[in-house]
């Protein structure tokens, strides 16, 4: 498959030749539809019991869909299959899929960080959207968070806490050393209708969720009662989680950045599903590239259009040292830049 620019770094099954191909590729299986059976993939990417694939990858890439409001059938069909002789449970999964479960696992893993590398190039060469592997996680344990949230307050209710507003910022005030509105205030997140968890990283999710989960048992454990009680344990279970977060990450929960707003992220996703299919016609797309060189190169005058260079890809018409076309200082157009990203130019 074609990818942009050069994959030297990626290996294994997902490194790709000078022809644009991986051998990932060669793992697929024709029914009408494309597919990849998942045990298949979960040995290219380094698993080794099914369980642990099942659990820590598959279901998970299922649920980031399902709260994207994806379809599951449409990517993940349950099905059985014989393997060595014996009958197995499998899932039959599309494209999609794949990036799913691959953006949702351990980069620590370098199957896994080569997988990554190689799906969200091929989801921003196919229709221009980047992703990050927390994608799916950030997804995940944003939902998780909603649902720990609601029986967080159920369980304050019952020990007497009648303002969970309150209850929820002393929570706040103890994991970042301040009061809610002043965190949204730093931050530069001025809607007050949309949630601070929402432009959250996925370590920074993961310990709010910790601290709510703590805050939760501290209410059974402690048999709290009242408004005052509630808020001093939240607050309390609060800096213990920002004392640990500090002392592992060395850096204040307060000064984490924002990042991109997760309403966005589900929407790359549901364009992600959408796009991707187009890249399992492999033919097709080298062809459809091909044309868009061949067009570019038969619009632009002798000697001055070279397909290596992006600027010329880019139908540049700024003039360069003479040059109409080429812009970035490639040598056709009498140009030594050192940033230049074109084969022709010098980067001493």
């Amino acid at each position: 498959m074609f990818m942009p620019g050069k994959q030297s770094e990626q290996i294994g099954l997902f490194q790709v030749d000078e022809h644009g191909d991986a051998p990932f590729e060669k793992l697929s299986h024709e029914n009408g539809v494309r597919f990849w059976y998942a045990r298949e993939y979960m040995e290219a990417l380094g698993y080794e019991k099914w369980s642990e694939f099942k659990n820590k990858a598959l279901n998970r890439a299922m649920q980031a869909c399902l709260q994207s409001n994806i379809a599951i059938e449409d990517n993940f069909t349950s099905c059985k299959r014989t393997v060595k002789g014996h009958q197995v449970d499998d899932y039959k999964l599309s494209r999609f899929a794949c990036l799913v479960i691959a953006l949702n696992g351990n980069p620590k893993n370098k199957a896994v960080a080569q997988a990554q590398t190689y799906f969200t190039s091929l989801a921003e060469w196919i229709h221009g959207a980047a992703f990050s592997f927390e994608s799916a996680d950030r997804i995940i344990a944003r939902n998780e968070i909603s649902d720990r949230e609601r029986t967080l307050s159920s369980a304050a209710s019952r020990r007497g806490v009648t303002s969970f507003g309150a209850f929820q910022n002393a929570g706040y005030r103890g994991m970042y050393n301040m009061d809610l509105w002043e965190l949204k205030q730093i931050r530069g997140l001025e809607d007050d209708k949309r949630p601070l968890l929402d432009f959250m990283g996925r370590d920074e999710l993961a310990g709010n969720l910790f601290r709510l989960s703590l805050t939760e048992g501290r209410l059974e454990k402690d048999n709290v009662r009242g408004q005052a009680q509630a808020e001093y344990v939240a607050e309390d279970v609060g800096k213990s989680v920002r004392e640990m977060m500090i002392k592992e990450t060395g850096k204040r929960p307060e000064s984490l950045p924002v990042v991109e707003d997760i309403a966005l992220v589900k929407r790359g996703l549901k364009q992600a599903n959408k796009e991707l299919p187009k890249g399992d016609d492999l033919e097709l797309q080298r062809a459809n590239r091909d044309a868009e060189l061949t067009a570019i190169y038969e619009s632009a005058p002798d000697g001055d259009f070279f397909p290596d260079c992006l600027e010329c890809l880019n139908g540049s018409k700024t003039s360069h040292n003479g040059s109409p076309q080429c812009s970035n200082g490639s040598i056709a157009a009498g140009g030594l830049v050192a940033h230049c990203d074109c084969d022709y130019c010098s980067l001493a």
